[in-house]
């Protein structure tokens, strides 16, 4: 995994070509749209411009469970947003969110639409909205709140750091990833060692703390984010995350959240776009022929 020769450092960085191996052909070093486009809009208030990724799963997750309790307000719809083809570089898109990462969210209830992106300020935005998932307790508020920033805090070094160099990089370098998979352990032990003193990050009640922290840490641990890598960081050694994301993974909102805009994967477990409830059993051939584009 060592590379051949090092790199040497200019003092001006420019953008010469296209890097980043699997995602070469949508970074770029400015913002902005590259093209006009507006959104679609559905019948919900809650207007959801996604993609079934681990920060994308949040959201929906999020939402699959208010509903489960009973909340008919935050029926939504969602929409797919093809980061591979540039979707999240359209003027609609960035007017929703100026960043152009998924997901982002337009909330339609009100007299003037509300916009929301950021996964953590989305799942706290639908948290306070309908009064679920985040603690009313101030010192167990504070507690899911700063479980909450530690996610949002540590995602890069799992994805960006640890995905992009063991798994998407197009060369393998041993310092990188050496660098993010020391991280990656040092953060699954964080968390294994939280939950090893109570069942969900914020204390007793499940949170979206666990909603944001589970698709990544839980998917870590549970071979879903990158392959091989489970094995490669001994995930088998952080027994109290692997009872935390069994638990979570069992829940059935869960399970639908985490089939919404999903694109890879078997297509039983794919729901590209979601519109109403009933999307989840009607998966008609249609919607099969569709998943296969």
């Amino acid at each position: 995994m060592t590379g051949s020769s090092a790199y040497t450092v200019p003092k001006v960085w420019t953008w010469e070509k296209p890097s980043g191996g699997h995602f070469a052909s949508i970074n770029r070093p400015v913002a902005g749209p590259t093209h006009e486009k507006d959104l679609p809009v559905g019948r919900h208030p809650l207007q959801l411009y996604s993609l079934a990724t681990p920060n994308g799963q949040k959201v929906t997750i999020l939402l699959e469970e208010l509903l489960a309790l009973g909340h008919a307000g935050a029926e939504y719809d969602a929409w797919l947003i093809d980061i591979g083809k540039g979707d999240q570089f359209s003027s609609g898109f960035v007017e929703v969110n100026p960043n152009s990462k998924i997901p982002a969210l337009m909330d339609r209830s009100g007299e003037k639409p509300v916009r929301v992106f950021e996964s953590g300020a989305i799942l706290l935005y639908l948290a306070e909205k309908f009064g679920a998932f985040v603690p009313t307790d101030p010192a167990v508020r504070a507690e899911c709140l700063s479980w909450l920033f530690w996610q949002m805090g540590s995602a890069p070094y799992i994805g960006g750091g640890f995905g992009h160099f063991f798994a998407y990089a197009p060369e393998k370098f041993e310092y990188p990833i050496n660098r993010f998979s020391m991280e990656a352990k040092r953060l699954l032990d964080v968390l294994d060692r939280r939950l090893a003193e109570s069942p969900y990050l914020a204390g007793t009640d499940y949170s979206i703390a666990d909603i944001a922290a589970f698709p990544w840490y839980g998917g870590l641990v549970k071979g879903w984010l990158y392959e091989g890598s489970a094995e490669f960081l001994s995930v088998q050694d952080y027994t109290h995350v692997l009872r935390w994301a069994d638990a979570i993974a069992e829940r059935p909102a869960v399970q639908r959240g985490r089939m919404v805009n999903r694109t890879s994967g078997p297509l039983e477990r794919q729901l590209r776009e979601r519109h109403d409830a009933s999307d989840f059993e009607t998966r008609t051939q249609d919607k099969l022929e569709k998943a296969r584009d």
